[in-house]
């Protein structure tokens, strides 16, 4: 797989394997991968209480840097889209026709954008509703590939995940 670098969104209460597992399955597979959060250098910590420090703010992070942006669950996305930058920073990716993954409550966040505006998605079930609202055909399956667009329902769908995100990224 040719050099590329993937921004994981991070923010309080983020699930804590829709963050590790994709950050070591991804740098296992040579890819650059920053944590982008609303502040730089800020520790944030997982429903679990696991820290996460972010590298990058929203604010100064350069979608040109980037070829993906993973948007992992747990009640994170709640308070990602409570932060101009970060809603920002998913639009600008959106715009850029960039690789577009969210798992579980992830979707919420990419409800701030354009981005299921007809496409297929999944995501938990609990959300299920904002995902159609936002433009949406609701799948019920593992994962979901439409375009630049893969969306995952929860932590058990990781691999197949990540393994689809890979796959985007080699083409």
């Amino acid at each position: 797989m040719a050099a590329g670098k993937v921004a994981i969104v991070i923010d309080q209460m983020y699930q804590v394997l829709e963050v590790w597992y994709p950050y070591y399955r991804f740098r296992e597979a040579g890819l650059g991968v920053d944590f982008v959060a609303d502040k730089a250098k800020k520790e944030y910590s997982s429903r679990e209480g696991y820290p996460c420090i972010s590298n990058v703010s929203a604010g100064d992070a350069n979608v040109d840097d980037y070829d993906c942006m993973v948007v992992p669950g747990g009640f994170a996305p709640d308070f990602m889209r409570r932060s101009g930058d970060v809603v920002k920073f998913a639009n600008d990716m959106v715009n850029a026709e960039k690789i577009i993954a969210a798992i579980c409550h992830g979707g919420w966040l990419l409800c701030s954008t354009k981005i299921f505006k007809g496409k297929k998605a999944t995501c938990f079930m609990a959300i299920k509703d904002d995902i159609k609202n936002a433009g949406a055909k609701y799948v019920d399956a593992d994962c979901v590939v439409d375009e630049n667009l893969i969306t995952s329902r929860k932590p058990d769908d990781l691999p197949v995940f990540c393994m689809a995100i890979l796959r985007a990224l080699s083409k």
